[in-house]
């Protein structure tokens, strides 16, 4: 179920709040476009400032929005194991198909502890779980032999890969084959783990170029890489300039030029400097977004 192009959610807000009409419209033209499931409330959905409330209405709209005509994994992660429990029961309990699911950030447990804190997720809800490795963010590294443990559990399926290591593809292919699904969760590096075997990317990008992104990964996971680095060609000054400052800023200004949301974020967030603005449009001008 979970491969193609999957798009990071951001949260667009308006006057402090959710703005629950234009996320509704970015989904459905995230749709139109062709993007092949949605991630409401990851990192750049900015769910670490949302609150409970706010987080579990953003997951509904989405999945009530999305009607089934697309997968819908939701950001269900914590450091917290009991918290990450009711994000995901919630997550089971609206219709979502997945759950998004990151280390312990902060905390740093240990390999085992890890593994323990997935199993306690995998053991209290019946959602498949796809794993969220970010040691950028989090410090903490599942290795190759913790995932092998945490793949023979009943409902994990997949991972979402952000190490910008390519070799760990191929060797999480190699120790738990094929029917592990790996999905990317770099945008630069999204045509490198495709090769090593990888089925997809969770994407940053694709808030902003959905159809250049759904064209890429479809090229990729048909073996036409020729094709592929066509559209790679295009994407990178995107895929590096939305990264310049912290995300997801660069990418909410992207979206307010294209009239999708407002650029509003949320402390300790801030708006981009004019330099980075300057960066953005230069690299939508080079994808064809805008004139």
């Amino acid at each position: 179920m979970f491969k193609g192009s999957y798009v990071a959610l951001i949260t667009p807000f308006r006057d402090g709040k959710v703005d629950e009409e234009a996320f509704a419209k970015l989904i459905e033209w995230q749709i139109a476009e062709g993007t092949d499931g949605l991630v409401p409330c990851g990192t750049t959905g900015e769910s670490p400032t949302l609150s409970h409330e706010e987080h579990r209405r953003v997951v509904e709209i989405c999945v009530e929005v999305t009607r089934k005509r697309v997968p819908v994994i939701a950001g269900a992660g914590s450091n917290n194991t009991a918290e990450a429990l009711d994000l995901m029961r919630h997550a089971k309990s609206v219709g979502a198909d997945g759950a998004l699911c990151v280390t312990g950030y902060y905390n740093k447990p240990s390999q085992e502890g890890l593994y323990q804190h997935f199993k306690a997720l995998n053991d209290a809800v019946d959602i498949p779980m796809i794993l969220y490795n970010i040691p950028g963010r989090t410090i903490v590294d599942i290795s190759v032999e913790t995932m092998t443990r945490l793949f023979a559990l009943k409902n994990v399926v997949g991972v979402k890969d952000a190490t910008a290591n390519l070799a760990r593809v191929s060797l999480q292919r190699q120790a738990m084959g094929a029917e592990f699904i790996q999905l990317s969760g770099e945008d630069a590096t999204a045509l490198g783990f495709n090769a090593h075997g990888g089925q997809g990317c969770i994407s940053v990008t694709a808030n902003i170029a959905p159809r250049l992104c759904a064209e890429f990964q479809k090229a990729t996971l048909a073996g036409d890489y020729g094709k592929a680095l066509e559209y790679q060609d295009r994407l990178l000054p995107l895929h590096h300039n939305l990264f310049v400052e912290p995300s997801p800023a660069p990418v909410k200004y992207a979206a307010s030029l294209l009239g999708l949301c407002r650029e509003e974020l949320r402390l300790p967030l801030v708006p981009v400097t004019a330099e980075t603005r300057e960066k953005i449009r230069g690299a939508m001008r080079h994808a064809g977004l805008i004139d």
